[in-house]
């Protein structure tokens, strides 16, 4: 397995590399987020240790967006000594896999790495795109064709829900089963409402465009780009 560690210091980036070397795997460092990002474009590296804290023209935090922006699924473990909550989720909401916090203990390091690699392989990232329709799960944010769309909370994790399976026929116990928690009590004229509500934001609005989002009579939903 081959990994890529981006860390500004040479001294921690040679000793993780010495020590990943020693337990089988191909590693390179680079101590920039420039060179960073040059190298990990590559798809044949298997994972990739990136520190939050980096010189060039973005941080490491700015970096796995960037990756991910771009479908570079390559897990990612982050390292940074600045270990507030606050910092965990903005790593963790711009494509990190996991965080890890100075100082960090070599073996648990290795652990992590290990247990990345043994993830099946994902199409992971904050953007997920069908058409000119964009859904930032990062920032919660929805554009169309660049302008802006309002959603509520529930709007917005089931269009997140059909977009992350997009040209595919979604029914609607499957809604009920990935947006709603056992708990709720819904019907199924409530997907039809909510469906509804999503027309009327991604695709009325814009009528010189295709019309994306689907009903496949008796089956059920479908968002589709093509």
């Amino acid at each position: 397995m081959r990994i890529l560690v981006v860390e500004d210091e040479p001294k921690i980036a040679q000793a993780v590399k010495r020590g990943l070397e020693l337990k089988g795997f191909a590693v390179d460092a680079v101590y920039d987020a420039d060179s960073g990002y040059s190298y990990a474009s590559d798809p044949d590296y298997d994972a990739i240790v990136l520190d939050r804290m980096l010189p060039g023209s973005m941080d490491g935090v700015a970096l796995c967006r960037k990756l991910r922006d771009e479908n570079i699924s390559t897990p990612i473990l982050m390292l940074t000594a600045r270990g507030t909550i606050g910092d965990r989720v903005e790593g963790l909401n711009n494509g990190a896999d996991d965080y890890l916090i100075k100082p960090f203990s070599f073996d648990e390091l290795t652990a992590r790495v290990r247990a990345l690699l043994r993830r099946p392989p994902v199409q992971v990232g904050t953007l997920l795109k069908v058409g000119d329709l964009t859904l930032d799960t990062g920032n919660y944010e929805v554009l169309r064709a660049g302008k802006p769309i309002k959603l509520s909370h529930k709007e917005f994790t089931l269009l997140e829900y059909l977009m992350h399976h997009p040209n595919q026929v979604i029914t609607k116990e499957m809604i009920i089963n990935h947006v709603w928690d056992q708990d709720a009590d819904i019907l199924p004229n409530t997907i039809e409402v909510y469906i509804g509500y999503l027309r009327n934001k991604i695709d009325r609005p814009f009528p010189k465009s295709k019309a994306l989002l689907e009903t496949v009579r008796g089956f059920g939903y479908k968002l589709s780009g093509k």
